[in-house]
C-alpha cells in the first residue's frame, strides 16, 4: 500500500511516499528554520504562509523521487493535531484536496503518535507492546504503547516541554533558534556540576514531570549574572541544564517501563536526537536489562515519513477520515479516533 502523506504542523514542510508502513520512498523537507531564527522562535502567521507556498511543489518532488505517479497512489495521509493551528490547516486542507482528486482515502494521524511511528521506519524488527519516551518542542509524553492504535498516557510534563526548554534556555544564552543542537554542542565543551539546577517531583504522580521550574532557574541565573557584571559559564551551565531535563526524563521512563511491564523503550521527538540524553538512556537501560530504540537523527525531528508509517497502521485498524476533517491545536493521543 503506498501512502503520501503530509506533515505540516510547526515550521517543516513534509511530504512523503511510504509503502506498507516501513519502506520510504520519498521524504521531501523544507524547513523554516533559517526564517524564525530571525524572530528567536516561530512566527504561526509567517510559518502558515510558507507551508501554503511550500506543499504543492513538494508533493510533486516527493512523488517524483518516489518513481511514480498520483494513481499509484493508494492513500493520503495528514497529520491533524496538535500543532500550530493556522499551520495544520494547510496540511489539512491540501490533504483533503488531495484525497478528493484522486478518490482514495484519508488517514487523519496525531502528530505524537507520528514520532513514535519513526521507530518503525529505523527498525523493521520492532513492533508494539512498548514504551515510548515522547520528547519534543512542543509535547513531553510517557506513552505505552500496547498495540499501533492503543496508546495510554502514563507521564507527561505539567507545563512546558523539555524540548521549548531547550529553546528558551539556548536564547539566554545567546544561541541561534531552535535551540536544541547549539545547547548540544556547547554542553559537550564542559562536565558541568558547576550550577546547582531543580528537578521537579509531583506529589502522587510519579511519572509527571515539569520543567518550567528549570527554565526560570537559567533565566534568573542569566539575568543576575549580568545585573553583577559577572561571566557565566555557558558551557557548564549548558551541560547542568541537560543533565537536569535528562534527570526528569530517564528515571521516569524506566520507572514506567517497570511498572507497565514493558521490556523495550523507543525514543521519539526532537530531544530524543541530544546526545546526552541519549547515552543516559542507553546507560539506563543497559543497567535495567531494557532493549533501547533510538531514531537515526534525521527521524527525530518532524517529517512525513513518521506520518506514512503511522498511517499505515491507523488504516488496517479502520481509521479514515471523512472530507470534513478539521485541524485542532490541541488532542490527547486517546482522542485520535474514528
Amino acid at each position: 500500500m503506498i501512502i503520501l502523506a503530509f506533515e505540516s504542523t510547526c515550521d517543516e514542510t513534509a511530504v512523503a511516499v511510504v509503502r506498507d508502513g516501513r519502506t520510504v520512498l520519498a521524504d521531501a523537507i523544507l524547513s523554516q528554520a533559517d526564517m524564525h531564527a530571525l524572530y528567536g522562535g516561530v512566527v504561526p502567521e509567517i510559518a502558515s504562509r510558507k507551508h501554503v507556498e511550500a506543499i504543492a511543489g513538494l508533493t510533486d518532488q516527493a512523488l517524483a523521487e518516489a518513481g511514480i505517479t498520483k494513481k499509484d497512489v493508494d492513500a493520503v495521509a495528514v497529520s491533524y493535531a496538535p500543532g500550530l493551528i493556522g499551520a495544520v490547516l494547510v496540511g489539512v486542507s491540501f490533504a483533503k484536496s488531495v484525497a478528493y482528486a484522486l478518490g482514495v482515502p484519508l488517514i487523519p494521524v496525531h502528530h505524537i503518535r507520528g514520532h513514535i511511528a519513526a521507530n518503525y521506519i529505523a527498525f523493521p524488527d520492532l513492533q508494539p507492546p512498548f514504551l515510548a519516551l515522547a520528547i519534543s518542542g512542543g509535547n513531553t509524553l510517557i506513552v505505552d504503547v500496547k498495540d499501533y492504535t492503543d496508546m495510554e498516557i502514563l507521564g507527561s510534563t505539567r507545563d512546558d516541554a523539555a524540548g521549548e526548554c531547550f529553546d528558551k534556555a539556548g536564547r539566554v544564552l545567546g544561541l541561534p533558534y531552535p535551540g536544541g543542537k547549539p545547547m548540544d554542542l556547547l554542553a559537550q565543551q564542559s562536565q558541568g556540576g558547576k550550577y546547582d539546577l531543580p528537578r521537579a517531583h509531583v506529589s502522587g504522580c510519579e511519572l509527571d514531570m515539569s520543567f518550567s521550574g528549570l527554565k526560570t532557574a537559567v533565566v534568573n541565573l542569566a539575568h543576575n549574572a549580568q545585573q553583577k557584571g559577572e561571566k557565566l559559564d555557558a558551557a557548564a551551565l549548558a551541560r547542568d541544564f541537560t543533565r537536569a531535563v535528562s534527570d526528569e526524563l530517564v528515571p521516569r521512563a524506566i520507572a514506567a517501563a517497570k511498572q507497565s511491564g514493558r521490556t523495550v523503550i523507543a525514543a521519539a521527538g526532537g530531544v530524543a536526537a541530544n546526545s546526552i540524553i541519549r547515552a543516559d538512556l542507553e546507560e539506563a537501560c543497559r543497567r535495567e536489562g531494557i532493549r533501547l530504540y533510538l531514531p537515526p537523527l534525521k527521524l527525530c525531528g518532524d517529517n512525513g515519513a513518521m506520518i506514512g508509517a503511522q498511517a499505515y497502521y491507523e488504516y488496517l485498524a479502520g481509521q479514515t477520515a471523512p472530507l470534513d476533517l478539521n485541524a485542532y491545536a490541541t488532542m490527547e493521543l486517546s482522542e485520535a479516533t474514528f
